[in-house]
């Protein structure tokens, strides 16, 4: 895994020190890469190695990943990947652990490819109230490069709605792309084989919402000033890129 992160995804990841060295942490990132996000494997290699694996380390991750085969091989639990849930966030932060969470989900993994540096969380405020009802920290986790691995052309939005899946499987979307090895990719349920895109991730100073933001604080004020900061660290991020993959 470290092969592939360091020499085939040429990793590049800053401000590690900025997250808390113990207890509980809500990490909150934008998504990228399809079913196959590469930035959740760089970052956990990248966590684990500047904490050490005694720090408890959580990633949530949509149920129907969980089920993916390409899950199943890797064993992804064993790294600390858990169906996203209410519960199981709780959980994680009750016990002591950062946990991250990416509030665009399904939503924003499956963007265009030329919104690859665009933080869309479709105005999912959840990962508020949960850092609030447990006064944790936020630490917010700009990733680049991931919706370069493949050629994302179409969330499938309507598809899904058509097909219903949003009702049966939580999916609001039915992503369409161009990947290897299928080429033509219509719901990227198996996964697909990411292209060598050099993948930048940069972590942010950790707030304190109620300190910062008041007591009570307005969700939709956090939400914008949080969703600022990451846009705006992800445009500098961004200048610094050449060409697409490449970096």
């Amino acid at each position: 895994m470290w092969l592939l992160a360091s020499f085939y995804f040429r990793a590049d990841v800053r401000g590690l020190e900025n997250i808390p060295a113990e207890g509980p942490v809500l990490i909150v990132g934008n998504h990228s890469g399809g079913n196959v996000t590469p930035d959740t494997l760089v970052f956990s290699l990248a966590f684990n190695t500047y904490f050490g694996v005694e720090r408890r380390f959580y990633q949530l991750a949509h149920n129907l990943v969980m089920l993916m085969p390409q899950a199943r091989i890797a064993n992804l639990r064993k790294y600390g990947t858990v169906a996203a849930s209410l519960e199981n966030s709780h959980k994680a932060l009750d016990s002591g652990a950062a946990l991250l969470v990416y509030p665009g989900g399904d939503y924003e993994v499956h963007r265009p490819s030329w919104d690859s540096a665009r933080v869309d969380w479709a105005g999912r405020k959840g990962w508020i109230r949960l850092a609030l009802e447990k006064n944790v920290p936020v630490v917010p986790l700009v990733a680049l490069g991931g919706q370069e691995t493949a050629l994302f052309l179409s969330r499938g939005g309507r598809l899904a709605r058509l097909l219903r899946l949003d009702k049966m499987f939580r999916l609001k979307v039915l992503p369409i792309s161009i990947a290897i090895p299928w080429g033509l990719n219509i719901g990227d349920f198996l996964g697909h084989w990411p292209l060598p895109a050099k993948l930048t991730m940069k972590a942010l100073q950790p707030i304190d919402l109620r300190k910062e933001f008041g007591r009570n604080p307005d969700h939709d004020e956090v939400y914008e000033s949080v969703l600022g900061r990451m846009q705006a660290t992800l445009d500098s991020m961004a200048a610094e890129r050449l060409l697409p993959v490449v970096g």
